[in-house]
């Protein structure tokens, strides 16, 4: 087994506690080695049955972008709607997506149908495919905070609308749709905690049997 240094393991803490969730980027352009870089991570992600059911597309033309941005604010719209009357200031004062800013933006999608893996551990939890693409992001997102890089998960999305206006294959079911960049600043704490919104538990609540 390999064994790794005490200076390792203590940037590695480091790296998990800097990851965050982005949402204020610059729009600076990210060199295109780099991003590949980072990608090149999905590829040592595990996958249950060595299926690799993670399908990236890359969205970058005005067109497709502004579709994106306006599922976010009608998602975004309803979302507020639905806080009760002590919250709904708060909420709307949250911003909840870099989508106007972030130069590259990924919609991550989970092949359904993949015959890769032929099956092997997907037969009784299916879901166990889409839990894949979830730990390939991980994967990505701590490389590319790594390489200086923000990364934003934009969850207040109609995911089946956004499949239909980007025209993806109907096997394929949206799990993420990342916003990529540099970020305004760094912050060890979540955004939503520095603003009071929700705060980190203190401890792990674990269960015995």
């Amino acid at each position: 087994m390999r064994d790794f240094s005490p200076a390792f393991r203590s940037e590695l803490e480091d790296l998990m506690t800097w990851r965050r969730d982005v949402r204020r980027f610059r729009t600076d352009p990210v060199d295109e080695a780099l991003l590949a870089r980072c990608l090149d991570a999905f590829s040592f992600a595990p996958s249950v049955g060595l299926s690799e059911p993670w399908r990236i597309l890359r969205v970058t033309s005005n067109a497709a972008r502004a579709k994106a941005l306006d599922n976010y604010k009608t998602a975004n719209a309803a979302a507020l709607s639905q806080q009760s009357e002590d919250k709904q200031d708060s909420y709307a004062q949250l911003k909840l997506s870099g989508m106007q800013e972030a130069p590259v933006q990924l919609a991550i999608f989970c092949d359904e149908h993949t015959t890769k893996g032929h099956g092997l551990g997907a037969a009784s939890m299916p879901e166990m495919r889409r839990y894949s693409v979830v730990s390939a992001i991980t994967l990505f997102w701590l490389k590319a905070r790594a390489e200086g890089l923000g990364v934003g998960w934009v969850s207040i999305l109609d995911a089946d609308q956004l499949c239909r206006d980007l025209d993806i294959d109907p096997a394929w079911r949206l799990v993420g749709y990342l916003c990529v960049g540099y970020p305004e600043a760094d912050n060890a704490a979540p955004e939503l905690e520095q603003l009071g919104w929700e705060m980190r538990a203190e401890a792990l609540n674990i269960h015995e049997v």
